[in-house]
């Protein structure tokens, strides 16, 4: 199929231009903030313990999440993709407008962000973690969007009847439109696996399980969907197959089976602890 004509640009006023790409990173950090904040008023989806943090505190994390997300995503693609342009063209680097941002950097963004935050306003940062994750799905989901918008991060050669021709490709070869594949992998059912986990399992009441659910899921199909997508053109290959996405997807998996493991061997609350950001006080 001819690839849609898309605009990457959604409306332009002078100099001044809204890119989809731009939409989508809004799009999943507003959502994922009401999310999360609903989740903290919901007080039966943590048992005995309670939230780990108030609503108020979920408004003021969103600036860390948001700053973990950027930075973090910009460095990680410079670090893992194209560490050369530190030497040619350092000022690429700042560059976040003309695309290159990396998921596995963000997640290491947002991981210090979670960190920080939770030293600062002395929160457990394994129930928070969980919080976090349960929403990430849905900044996936429009991140991988415009990615297919745009025109990027496209598939392998394929005959499959929905492949798509892209024209920054070679505009005639029909790929696998592997962007959709992850929007609806990585993002439409992680998701619902992570629903299913916080909303009916009751594993937020386990630390550490649902952030570990999703480490591992993420890795699972960002491996299998790897099979699909072309390597960029600029990165050596590697051997059996692998591909940067695989390899850093691996300690993911690691991570993920750890927690759950932990979280699942940890026994149960079975009284309320302390209002959240609050430090605990005894009684003479």
């Amino acid at each position: 199929m001819p690839f849609p004509d898309f605009d990457p640009v959604l409306v332009q006023i002078g100099p001044f231009a809204i890119r989809w790409y731009a939409l989508a990173y809004v799009a999943g950090i507003l959502l994922g903030w009401r999310y999360v904040a609903g989740m903290m008023k919901n007080q039966a989806l943590w048992g005995p313990r309670g939230a780990p943090a108030t609503p108020a505190q979920v408004d003021d994390l969103i600036l860390w999440i948001t700053l973990g997300i950027i930075l973090g995503g910009r460095l990680g693609h410079v670090l893992f993709y194209t560490p050369q342009i530190v030497l040619q063209d350092p000022l690429q680097i700042v560059k976040v407008w003309e695309g290159g941002m990396s998921f596995h950097g963000g997640a290491l963004g947002v991981l210090i962000a979670v960190f920080g935050f939770s030293y600062v306003n002395k929160i457990d940062v394994l129930r928070l973690g969980d919080a976090v994750t349960a929403c990430a799905p849905i900044g996936l989901f429009f991140g991988r969007i415009a990615n297919f918008i745009n025109g990027e991060l496209w598939g392998r050669p394929s005959d499959v009847p929905w492949a798509f021709i892209f024209p920054q490709a070679d505009g005639v070869t029909p790929r696998h439109p592997s962007q959709l594949y992850e929007a609806a992998l990585e993002g439409v059912v992680l998701f619902l696996i992570l629903r299913w986990a916080t909303h009916r399992a009751g594993l937020l009441q386990r630390r550490g399980v649902v952030a570990g659910i999703f480490l591992l899921g993420y890795a699972v199909f960002r491996t299998f969907v790897e099979n699909f997508r072309e390597p960029d053109r600029y990165l050596q290959h590697f051997p059996l197959g692998l591909t940067m996405g695989m390899m850093l997807s691996a300690p993911m998996v690691i991570g993920g089976l750890y927690l759950i493991w932990r979280g699942m061997r940890e026994p149960l609350a079975t009284q309320a602890a302390e209002p959240p950001g609050q430090a605990k006080t005894e009684t003479p």
